[in-house]
């Protein structure tokens, strides 16, 4: 499995509904903590809110996905 980099793009492998985010749903790693864990800041573009929203997550929350940063889905 690839571990994912800054700016790369990953699919969420569960949802998340106390923050409305579905299983599925593509964000951009924006970045990488290491300490106690290891952890990806990603940050996820709803259609329904103004904002982005950014979320630490685990490496077994995450999978990692040809989409590009820029394309219809993120924009």
């Amino acid at each position: 499995m690839q571990l994912p980099q800054v700016d790369q793009c990953v699919r969420l492998r569960q949802s998340i509904p106390e923050l409305q985010l579905a299983g599925g749903v593509i964000g951009v790693v924006c970045s990488t903590w290491f300490a106690p864990h290891t952890a990806y800041e990603v940050e996820f573009r709803r259609p329904d809110a103004p904002d982005p929203l950014r979320v630490l997550l685990l490496e077994q929350q995450l999978e990692v996905t040809a989409r590009m940063r820029g394309s219809d889905e993120l924009d």
